[in-house]
């Protein structure tokens, strides 16, 4: 059954496939050519086997992410082949000639919009009210920026469609205070001609919260004596019981301790040393600590004085508490005593329990009569007329999109397919693919293969595999105030001079620049010319860190040495003085002696034998490198003349051919695959970096054509040229003379 499906599967496709491909060979890799209409039309039916990539991020491109977003139908962050389908038959679809895709313009003509199908007439209709709305009515083409502008789009219209309504979507007063009421109490969302409006969503809770509200009240209402048993000052009264109610409970406790107590209660009003801390400073500015002080003297079972004797910092608060409390419960009160403070707390009980429950808070500010006028009215009726007649466009404002969707296809989807399908961009020289995001600049040298690094593990992972010589970079961009990391791709010159933490600057596409530091490299052949040098580099590079081993641990000995023997010296010197001293008389003579300075430690005798040895030893080594050194001029000198230059050939073959044969390997391998694989991408198809197109990706400096150079440069070393010339004649008077002995020449002139 499954090979039934299959085979008509293959004939349906065999048959809808009669397009006939173009392909050339680039990167390593037989790449389809998208040139023409048809080729886009029929791109469904190309084999999926055959196509660069599979799938692609939408963030981190140099290509509208809009537009990506766009074909990102299921919301993933990837562009996969399907989404691509459907994208191309949707525009393919609506565009009258598909083979203006190929022309990569920047802005939608209107004439190219196919009217002869209800959608393509319906967004003709929409693209021409858009560019009404902004005050084009006779432009024949449309551009991006004009579709994606919802703001001006949208600016004068008091309905869109989006479901969401404003105050100028009504044209009563009055309603337009309630939708202003309603955003200040449960919010607003943005319309889409910028201002603050309202949704469904805003009037359903704007009305939940005025019932809820109003009913709780409601409870109160019905029980007023005992839940308001102020009246309508119990909230300013329960807010100055609970300001006071601490510092009252404070007193009584302290009464009661005195009363446990009577000599505590000299303690407990003791406060002189408290006042000595504040008694030089101004007291306006010791107001926090007087309010620590006890509210009034402390005694035995004494009730509460309300009017004399108070702590200044709490006459203020006790007085609105006598005010708002005690006086409509105790007329004339002027003392408080523990049990009637007990009755007033009780009094909060039921009010306090009834706050806690308390909802609809969001409307309090509306007040309670105007929130009642609301729920006794149609009003909320009204606000969901203007919704639906706002709604009842969102057939109209979703053509709005989609002409949006269309002319960023139009003008971006062409070049998306040239770098996911095809690697076409990557591999022109006039142009760059939407993956490079710049260049870096760093030792004289350009490099055009910048990658942005989304996920430095997987780089880890993947990079080497690559073949390619990477530096990764942190960049930095005061003026956009933004970080990134880069890894760019090092494919002509060298890497000498090129180390970690060394800066550079890289340019994005758009012209910023970046501070750029290098973080990391991943070294590979760059280049064969690089790969010949190498051993001799390496030779050098070991000679001279040998040499400089030597000269630092030599440094290091004579200088050891030389503190060692001034250490020993300054030591005798200090221990004759001291002897001097102790030897000195008390009774100073009239004519003291010097000080004589202590006697010079004795040499080593000289052992000849040693140094026999070593002279020896050198001399043996001398002996052995010359002789080698003999053996090899005499065999080289022994070769017939057309060989010695072939001898030459085969010592620097010998040297650097397998450092060139393992380069060549490598450069030929270099593969840009495993670097996109690390951003995301899913690459199907080798994307190679040979030799001569590496060397377009990395420019090395050079001077401009036309351009004069001064070879005099007035900061060079001084040179005596008849040194250089004395010595050029003598080596080649040697080698003359030389091959004049060789070959027997002089012999047979003495003859003559």
């Amino acid at each position: 059954m499954i090979n039934l499906a299959n085979n008509l599967k293959k004939i349906i496709s065999d048959e809808d496939s009669t397009h006939i491909w173009q392909f050339s060979r680039v990167g390593g890799v037989n790449r389809v050519n998208l040139e023409t209409g048809m080729d886009l039309v029929s791109l469904e039916h190309l084999d999926q086997k055959l196509w660069t990539a599979l799938s692609c991020p939408v963030h981190g491109l140099e290509i509208d992410p809009k537009t990506l977003e766009y074909i990102d139908n299921d919301k993933d962050d990837r562009i996969r082949v399907p989404e691509i389908h459907e994208a191309v038959k949707w525009l393919t679809s609506l565009i009258k000639n598909p083979d203006n895709l190929v022309k990569e313009n920047q802005s939608l003509p209107l004439s190219a919009i196919n009217d002869s199908t209800e959608e393509g007439k319906n967004l003709l209709t929409s693209a021409r009210q858009i560019l009404s709305n902004l005050g084009k009515p006779d432009a024949d083409e449309i551009y991006v920026e004009e579709t994606s502008d919802t703001v001006q789009i949208f600016a004068d219209t008091k309905f869109n469609g989006d479901g969401i309504i404003t105050e100028d979507s009504a044209d009563d007063e009055n309603i337009k205070l309630l939708i202003n009421d309603i955003i200040t109490c449960v919010g607003s969302a943005t319309d889409l001609n910028g201002k603050q409006g309202i949704s469904t969503d805003h009037i359903d809770d704007f009305y939940n919260n005025c019932e809820d509200y109003s009913n709780w009240y409601a409870k109160a209402e019905a029980d007023i004596d005992r839940i308001l048993p102020f009246g309508d000052s119990t909230a300013e009264a329960f807010a100055a019981f609970n300001t006071i109610k601490s510092k009252i409970e404070d007193y009584f406790l302290r009464c009661r301790l005195a009363e446990f107590d009577p000599d505590s209660i000299d303690i407990l009003n003791s406060l002189n040393a408290r006042y000595e801390e504040i008694s030089a400073k101004e007291l306006t500015t010791c107001m926090d600590e007087i309010t620590s002080f006890p509210l009034t003297k402390i005694k035995a079972k004494k009730p509460l004085p309300l009017k004399e004797g108070i702590n200044p910092a709490w006459e203020k608060a006790l007085n609105s508490f006598r005010e708002l409390i005690i006086d409509p419960e105790f007329p004339g009160k002027e003392i408080l005593t523990e049990e009637e403070w007990e009755t007033i707390s009780h009094k909060f009980d039921d009010y306090s329990l009834w706050q806690s429950e308390k909802s609809g808070s969001a409307v309090e500010k509306t007040g309670l009569a105007g929130i009642r006028e609301l729920l006794r009215g149609n009003t909320k009726e009204i606000l969901f007329e203007l919704v639906d007649k706002d709604k009842a466009l969102e057939t109209n404002t979703n053509n709005i999109f989609l002409v949006d969707k269309l002319a960023r296809y139009y003008r971006d989807l062409y070049s998306l397919l040239k770098n996911y399908v095809t690697f076409y961009d990557f591999y022109s020289p006039d142009t760059k693919a939407i993956f490079q995001t710049g260049s870096l600049y760093i030792d004289q040298r350009c490099c055009d293969l910048c990658i942005k690094v989304n996920d430095i593990g997987k780089h880890n992972t993947l990079a080497g595999s690559s073949g390619i010589c990477l530096l990764y970079c942190d960049c930095w961009s005061k003026t956009l105030n933004e970080k990134m990391t880069i890894v760019a791709a090092l494919t002509d010159g060298n890497i000498d001079n090129i180390t970690v933490g060394r800066n550079a600057i890289f340019y994005d596409r758009k012209g910023n620049d970046w501070d750029a530091t290098i973080i990391k490299i991943i070294d590979n052949p760059i280049s064969i010319r690089q790969a010949f040098w190498s051993p001799y580099r390496k030779v050098s590079k070991f000679i001279s860190t040998q040499i400089e081993k030597v000269a630092s641990a030599k440094d290091k000995e004579v200088h050891a040495a030389a503190t060692s023997h001034i250490e020993k010296t300054s030591n005798k010197i200090d221990s004759g003085i001291t002897e001097s001293v102790k030897s000195t008389p008390a009774v100073p003579a009239p004519a003291p002696a010097p000080v004589s300075s202590p006697a010079a430690a004795p040499q080593q005798p000289f052992d000849i034998g040693k140094f026999v040895g070593i002279f020896a030893a050198i001399s043996l080594a001398l002996g052995a490198i010359g002789s080698v050194i003999a053996s090899i001029l005499t065999g080289f000198f022994g070769l017939a003349l057309w060989k010695m230059p072939l001898a030459i050939i085969g010592i620097i073959i010998a040297i650097s051919g397998p450092s060139m044969i393992l380069a060549w390997l490598k450069l030929r391998k270099r593969n840009l695959a495993p670097l996109l694989d690390a951003n995301g991408w899913a690459i199907n198809a080798r994307a190679t970096i040979n030799i001569p197109f590496g060397n377009t990706l990395t420019h090395i400096a050079s001077l401009p054509v036309n351009s004069k150079l001064n070879l005099i440069d007035p900061f060079a070393k001084k040179r005596n040229p008849l040194i250089p010339i004395i010595l050029i004649v003598v080596v080649v008077l040697g080698i003359a003379a030389y091959f004049l002995w060789h070959y027997k020449l002089i012999e047979k002139w003495d003859i003559l």
